[in-house]
C-alpha cells in the first residue's frame, strides 16, 4: 500500500457546510485539566489535502455495540465529522450483540454485512487466525485505532453485597463454592469467548485463586442484556462495558467490585476494526474515516462535552438507556454500590494519554492472555500476528493529517505494565508473564 499523504482535503461545498456545524462544537482538544496530554497543546486544525488523496468512496458500514465506548463513533456520525473529512455516507449500525459483529464482518458489506466495526480488541485477531470464524477461515482484519481506555465494570449479584469485594476476589473463592454446592452451577458471565471482558473476568477470578474453567461456568451474555440477566438471577457476576455496571447499581440489582481502570490503570479496551480487504482497496478512505474519529476522541476528552455526549449517545437510535445511568461515570464519579469513587482519574478516555494509539504491546498483551485461555495455540507467531493486523502507521499519518503530530507517541510500545496484584507484564519477554501465572490452561 502507497504511503497516505500529510497534505490536506479539499472539501466540497457539502463538506464545508459539514465543518461549518461543528465550528462551535467540535473544534477539537483534551480537556482543559489535562494538562499531560499531548493533544492539550495541539488543537485540531485539519486541512485541505490535493484531490488524489480524495476518498475512493463515500461510504462504509460500522458496527457498534451499544456501550459507551461506542462514543467516537456516534459523535463523528451526529457531529457531522465523516462527512468533513470527504465521507458523507458512513454508516454507523447498531449490532445485537459481538458474535453478530464477527458475522457481519466476515460477509463485509458487498454480502450484507459491515465493513468495520467498534470490537473487542483481540476479536480482529481471533478472526485473522480463524480462531473464531466459519469453517475457521481466516478473515484477515486490521486495527486502524483504539477507541478508549478504561471503563468496564466487574459487577456481582447483591446476594454478595456483604462481602464489599473490589480487587481481591479470593473471598469469594469459599462463597461460590457454597453456593455451588446449594445451587448446583455458578454462571459469571461475560461478552464474547477470548474478548475483553472475558480476559479481565478470568485474571480478576485466577487472581484470587479461582479458577474460571472449573470453580464457576462462564456464560456469554450480549452487553444490553446484562441487566435483565442479573435481575432473574440468571448469574452470580459479570463483565462488561458501561454503561450497563451503572445501570445495575441504579436500579439496586447487584454492585460493582471493580471499575477496570482499577484491574489495570489506563488499560486499553475497544478497537476501530476494519476489514483488511477494504483498508487495501480504499486507503484514503479509511485515513478519513480515522481522521473523522480521531477528532470526534479529542472531542469526546473534553469535560465540556461530556453531558452533550452522553445526551447524544443515550438517544434511542444509540445506547437507548437514561442518561444518568452514563454521566457520572463517564465524569470520573462512581457509585459502585458499595463504595464510591470521585473525580477518579481511571475514567474512560477516548484520546487523552494516549488512548487512541493502538500501541502493539497491548495487543501482545491480549494475545498471551488467549494463549494462556487456549482460544489460540500455545506456538502463535503473535509477532507477525500483530503486524499483519495492527495498522498504527496509518494511525500516525491520520494524526498528522488533522494536527495532532506531537500526540504521537515515541514507539509502538507502552513498556511494562502493571496490574492491581503486582504481576508485572513485559512486552519483551511475554514468556515470562505467562510462565509466571498460576491458573491457566497451557
Amino acid at each position: 500500500m502507497s504511503r497516505l499523504s500529510r497534505r490536506k482535503f479539499i472539501f466540497t461545498a457539502g463538506v464545508t457546510a459539514g465543518a461549518t456545524i461543528l465550528a462551535n462544537g467540535c473544534s477539537g482538544g483534551s480537556s482543559p485539566s489535562d494538562t499531560s496530554s499531548p493533544a492539550a497543546s495541539a488543537p485540531v486544525s485539519p486541512a485541505p489535502v490535493a484531490a488524489a488523496d480524495t476518498p475512493e468512496v463515500t461510504t462504509a458500514k460500522l458496527g457498534f455495540i451499544a456501550l459507551t465506548d461506542s462514543a467516537p463513533l456516534i459523535i463523528a456520525k451526529e457531529k457531522g465529522l465523516f462527512a468533513k473529512y470527504g465521507m458523507p455516507d458512513v454508516e454507523v449500525l447498531k449490532q445485537a450483540s459481538w458474535a453478530v459483529t464477527r458475522d457481519n464482518l466476515e460477509l463485509g458489506s458487498a454480502g450484507g454485512g459491515i465493513d468495520g466495526a467498534h470490537i473487542l480488541t483481540p476479536m480482529p485477531y481471533l478472526m485473522s487466525a480463524g480462531a473464531i470464524t466459519k469453517g475457521n477461515q481466516k478473515v484477515p482484519m486490521n486495527i486502524l485505532a483504539r477507541l478508549n481506555l478504561n471503563g468496564q465494570g466487574i459487577c456481582l449479584a447483591n446476594s454478595y453485597k456483604d462481602l464489599k469485594i473490589s480487587t481481591d476476589s479470593a473471598p469469594l473463592k469459599e462463597a461460590f463454592a457454597k453456593a455451588k454446592s446449594e445451587k448446583g452451577e455458578i454462571k459469571a458471565a461475560v461478552t464474547f469467548p477470548g474478548g475483553t471482558h472475558d480476559l479481565w473476568m478470568r485474571y480478576w477470578l485466577a487472581a484470587g485463586g479461582i479458577d474460571p474453567d472449573k470453580d464457576i461456568s462462564t456464560i456469554v451474555v450480549p452487553p444490553p442484556q446484562m441487566v435483565a440477566n442479573i435481575k432473574v438471577n440468571n448469574m452470580e457476576a459479570f463483565c462488561v462495558g458501561e454503561p450497563w455496571p451503572a445501570q445495575t447499581v441504579n436500579q439496586d440489582l447487584g454492585y460493582t467490585a471493580i471499575t477496570t481502570g482499577e484491574f489495570w490503570a489506563d488499560h486499553p479496551e475497544k478497537s476501530l476494526t476494519m476489514r483488511a480487504d477494504w483498508v487495501e482497496k480504499h486507503p484514503n478512505a479509511a485515513k478519513a474515516i480515522l481522521m473523522a474519529v480521531q477528532e470526534a476522541q479529542i472531542w469526546c476528552d473534553d469535560m465540556a462535552n461530556k453531558e452533550e455526549m452522553c445526551q447524544i449517545i443515550s438517544g434511542r437510535e444509540w445506547l437507548k438507556v437514561p442518561v444518568e445511568d452514563i454521566l457520572e461515570r463517564a465524569k470520573g464519579n462512581f457509585d459502585m454500590g458499595v463504595r464510591q469513587l470521585e473525580n477518579s482519574p481511571l475514567l474512560m478516555k477516548f484520546w487523552n494519554d494516549a488512548a487512541s494509539y493502538p500501541f502493539k504491546s497491548h495487543d501482545l498483551w491480549f494475545l498471551t492472555e488467549d494463549i494462556r485461555w487456549g482460544y489460540l495455540p500455545a506456538d502463535t507467531d503473535t509477532k507477525a500476528l500483530i503486524d499483519a493486523v495492527n495498522r498504527e502507521d496509518l494511525w500516525r499519518e491520520a494524526a498528522k493529517a488533522i494536527g495532532q503530530e506531537g500526540a504521537i507517541p515515541a514507539g509502538t510500545s507502552r513498556g511494562v505494565e502493571t496490574f492491581f496484584d503486582g504481576v508485572k507484564f513485559d512486552p519483551e519477554n511475554p514468556s515470562a508473564y505467562l510462565n509466571g501465572l498460576k491458573i491457566k490452561k497451557v
